[in-house]
């Protein structure tokens, strides 16, 4: 461990350790891509399905190394009992930064198959990870405005058909597919613009996570409520590459696929109603559950 050196330098060294990480992963992903895309058989595709997940897991193992290497972390974590490394997921969490990708990585590698997560459409051109994203089969969504829908309708649903299309692919190999279901990452001003009725959360949409749950729903072995909690509240990525996060505490809790969960959740909207509010109730318990673990280790805020 680095613990020694002063922190940028830290953040430097695992920032450049990161780097080499991906293009190396690139070097071995985007050979394996270009052979599926040439190969126009079911087998074929299952097959090299399965290498490039093996790729992406080779990944997250590297990463996990780096920071163990160059930083000290006290990692609290709950809950990884009784799952299931071949089973399909849907994993839930709150979100404060995109730290939390990388701190649902390290926790879970290992305990269930590689984390897929729905992304936005224009992350698409990033160099290298977005071509690596969309050869890992990640589904990209096009979000529109309800302005925007209403002057052209024909496009209205098709971040339904997105999904849909997304999950018939998730259903031939294990999976875990992600979901943040307050959209976007908690900031005060976001908070204080909703009106937020929790104290540590922004309001959750049930939408993405009824949709997957509306198309897997028959397939899943449970869903993963995972809570993240920072003991100085939200951290960026740069001071946590530097070393400045010492503790992570992260609840997980296997929630059993109950018939009342399974439902339509584009055409019942009867079912919409009942599943947003378990949802929301759901938040509740979360937002209880970040209270007392910051109760716990002496943060009141």
């Amino acid at each position: 461990m680095l613990g020694f050196l002063p922190y940028p330098l830290i953040g430097f060294i695992s920032f450049l350790l990161l780097i080499i990480n991906i293009l190396l992963t690139a070097c071995i992903l985007f050979p394996a891509t270009l052979i599926k895309i040439c190969l126009p058989f079911k087998w074929s595709n299952l097959l090299l399905t399965r290498l490039l997940n093996k790729i992406a897991n080779d990944w997250v193992y590297r990463n996990n190394l780096a920071i163990a290497f160059t930083r000290k972390i006290n990692w609290h974590v709950t809950g990884l009992s009784g799952i299931d490394p071949d089973g399909k997921y849907l994993l839930i969490s709150n979100h404060q930064s995109w730290v939390d990708i990388v701190v649902l990585q390290k926790v879970f590698h290992g305990y269930i198959p590689f984390i897929k997560f729905f992304l936005k459409k224009e992350l698409l051109w990033v160099p290298i990870m977005g071509p690596a994203w969309w050869a890992l089969d990640f589904p990209f969504m096009k979000r529109y405005s309800k302005e925007f829908l209403a002057k052209h309708p024909h496009l209205k649903g098709k971040d339904i058909e997105i999904t849909r299309k997304a999950c018939e692919k998730f259903r031939l190999l294990p999976v875990t597919v992600m979901n943040f279901l307050e959209g976007t990452r908690l900031t005060p001003e976001k908070k204080e613009r909703q009106n937020s009725p929790y104290r540590h959360l922004l309001k959750p949409k049930s939408g993405g996570m009824g949709f997957v749950l509306s198309a897997m729903g028959d397939q899943l072995t449970g869903i993963l409520d995972t809570t993240i909690v920072y003991p100085k509240g939200s951290v960026n990525f740069w001071p946590f590459l530097c070393g400045l996060v010492r503790d992570i505490w992260v609840d997980v809790r296997l929630i059993p696929l109950s018939d009342e969960l399974k439902g339509d959740y584009i055409e019942d909207s009867a079912y919409q109603e009942r599943f947003q509010g378990w949802v929301n109730s759901l938040w509740k318990e979360k937002d209880d559950r970040i209270d007392e673990i910051k109760k716990s280790i002496g943060i009141n805020d």
